[in-house]
């Protein structure tokens, strides 16, 4: 049977060009879909079940590093292995030798065909590393494939989302105190980190919880995490990062999904399954 890819592309020429160095890099692969944005990538990867994503960085609405994130949690493991990412990114040059260095897939626009065919062996590799060894049971294999995956799944988002193409002296001071409003809007408060329990993203504004309050910044969560300790801030999901040493227990649900609960808060918070490894000793 044939590979098959998505892309997700907002610019139709552009995702037209894609397609086009893919079939004559890749003759056998099969794009079964092009969608324009991120929800639409979604709603399409889910229901046609690629082995392979072609996701343009930024694209109206959810981008592609959320819709990817989203696909994480949301793609039925049971009925097809985790699909292959590769960003297409209109990153400078530097950017591109940082992307290298996390061993993350990428495509330049407008399409190199030399840094595509590149791609493409990669992705022929890792779709061949997927088919199970006959020394290994089927449930083992697709275990060690899914962790594989997450594994580099975790790599790509976490270096596209917080910046890591971004020189390191770029990079913030581990942040003290945190200026915030508090819920009215009308008071500015300065709040130390040390009481902070969890930062949540919401619309366009970042939650700031402690064990009393709650507070609103507009800083977006991708830039707070480079300037959070990463041993005392993990991030568990998408939109959420807690304090490691305020988490009191880890509860699994009947569909298999993680919640957290805090010291000092009442509300379960979720645990995508990218940073489900984070509490498989628990």
């Amino acid at each position: 049977m044939n590979p098959t890819a998505l892309i997700a592309e907002d610019e139709p020429l552009l995702a037209q060009a894609l397609k086009a160095e893919l079939a004559a890099a890749w003759p056998e692969l099969q794009i079964v879909a092009t969608a324009g944005d991120g929800r639409s990538a979604v709603r399409e990867a889910l229901r046609l079940l690629p082995q392979v994503l072609f996701f343009d960085i930024r694209m109206p609405g959810l981008d592609g590093l959320g819709a990817a994130a989203e696909l994480a949690d949301s793609w039925p493991t049971d009925e097809a292995p985790m699909p292959q990412l590769v960003f297409v990114t209109a990153y400078d040059e530097y950017a591109a030798r940082a992307f290298e260095a996390e061993a993350i897939d990428y495509v330049l626009k407008p399409v190199q065909p030399a840094r595509l065919q590149k791609t493409v062996a990669r992705l022929q590799q890792a779709l061949a590393a997927q088919q199970p060894s006959s020394s290994a049971s089927p449930a083992v294999a697709s275990d060690e494939a899914l962790e594989r995956t997450l594994a580099q799944w975790r790599q790509v988002l976490t270096a596209a989302g917080t910046g890591a193409a971004l020189p390191a002296a770029a990079a913030s001071a581990p942040l003290r105190m945190i200026a915030a409003s508090d819920a009215g809007g009308s008071t500015v408060r300065m709040v130390p980190i040390d009481e902070v329990l969890y930062f949540e993203a919401a619309d366009k504004y970042l939650r700031v919880l402690t064990a009393t309050h709650e507070y609103l910044i507009r800083t977006p969560l991708k830039q707070l995490l480079t300037q959070l300790d990463a041993d005392t801030f993990w991030q568990v999901h998408r939109a959420v990062v807690v304090r490691s040493a305020a988490i009191e227990s880890v509860h699994r649900d009947e569909a298999g999904k993680l919640h957290l609960m805090l010291r000092g808060r009442a509300e379960k918070i979720p645990v995508s399954r990218l940073y489900a490894h984070l509490f498989r000793a628990m």
